[in-house]
């Protein structure tokens, strides 16, 4: 692969963007949006504590949001667009490559998608310097965004090479893109659901009808036949239910884009509490490991003698031992992109022995 022909590819699909006009009006409407929904999420958060953390990933979380729904329309027809226009033949012909031609457009697409990133700089500014973050949180997390845009692109990328319709292509990256996001949280809920166990609860209640006549546990000082709290009959029960079982579907959430986003940041805690958006979708997913107890109990004659706040624990504790998966559902990710350019090269190299009908070749 040579580089100079490569950056040459590179530099004509770039050129072509800039002068389009469409390309300003699509960085223009991000601008607004993100000014609109920012400008509520800081006004809001900025009345809480820790409220430059939430505000900081909410920017992260809206900008890859945007970021997905338009990178399909900037690289789902780089291929089959020029095929249909009789411009991709003339490329062919000169001593560039198929290889260097498919890679080439997935480069300038990767970086046309970046350019919303750019657009959002400001904000990450704003809520970088309004409070103290974790340096570790924020260098992840935006080297994740840059990474999730260049696999949007490579899927766009190669989809237009091997689907011959561009309108095709780019609706079938919007397909693959809602499956990485929506599908695997409706594969999740239905697949937990769906895997169901039962298990038999155990519940332990204060015998309220075997309280002496009269007696008034809101104020026993009154309510002299009351006895002490240590001293309240009890009685046991128990119930059989089915429970769902997440903990052997949580491995589709790895996938997610804002799930690996937020669970390769790394978590910060207070008082063993998530203090961001990302600490918060982390937790829930690491949760999600957790398999249910086949017993579980309840004693609710030790509630109504008071618990202290330590007797339960944090949700940092709770999840203590669960394993990570955003670099599981990463590389799952870039094997998906690899095919799909691996694929549209081998579709786009000539001669072709082969293509779909009515595919324009000149």
């Amino acid at each position: 692969m040579n580089l100079h022909r490569l950056r040459t590819i590179v530099g004509i699909e770039l050129r072509q963007r800039v002068r389009s006009v469409g390309w300003y009006v699509l960085l223009g409407i991000f601008a607004v949006i993100l000014v609109a929904l920012l400008s509520l999420s800081f006004a809001a958060f900025s009345l809480t504590t820790g409220g430059s953390e939430w505000f900081f990933s909410l920017v992260i979380m809206l900008v890859l949001l945007l970021t997905l729904l338009v990178s399909p329309t900037l690289s789902g027809s780089a291929v089959n667009g020029d095929r249909d226009a009789a411009t991709l033949a003339p490329v062919q012909v000169t001593l560039v490559t198929t290889s260097e031609i498919v890679i080439g457009k997935f480069l300038a697409a990767w970086i046309s998608g970046l350019a919303f990133l750019v657009v959002a700089l400001p904000f990450l500014v704003v809520a970088t310097l309004a409070g103290e973050l974790n340096p570790g949180a924020i260098v992840t997390s935006l080297l994740i965004l840059i990474i999730e845009v260049g696999v949007v692109a490579a899927i766009g990328v190669g989809l237009s090479a091997v689907i011959a319709r561009p309108i095709f292509s780019v609706a079938s990256t919007y397909l693959l893109v809602a499956a990485l996001t929506v599908g695997t949280l409706i594969a999740f809920g239905l697949g937990g659901a769906a895997l169901r166990t039962q298990t038999t609860t155990i519940s332990r209640d204060v015998d309220w009808n075997a309280l002496p006549l009269g007696c008034d546990l809101s104020s026993p000082s009154t309510s002299p036949n009351c006895p002490s709290y240590d001293d309240l009959p009890c009685v046991e029960s128990s119930y059989v239910s089915e429970q769902p079982r997440f903990d052997r579907v949580w491995w589709i959430l790895a996938a997610n884009p804002f799930v690996i986003l937020a669970d390769a940041t790394p978590p910060t805690y207070e008082n063993g509490n998530p203090t961001d958006l990302f600490s918060q979708i982390a937790a829930g997913v690491r949760s999600a490991q957790l398999t249910p107890e086949e017993t579980p109990s309840f004693d609710g004659c030790s509630l109504s003698r008071g618990l202290n706040v330590d007797d339960f624990p944090s949700t940092e504790e709770r999840i203590e031992g669960t394993a990570p998966s955003w670099f599981v559902g990463l590389f799952a990710q870039l094997l998906l992109a690899g095919a799909l350019l691996a694929w549209g090269i081998a579709r786009t190299r000539t001669p072709a022995k082969r293509l779909p009908p009515g595919t324009r070749i000149a």
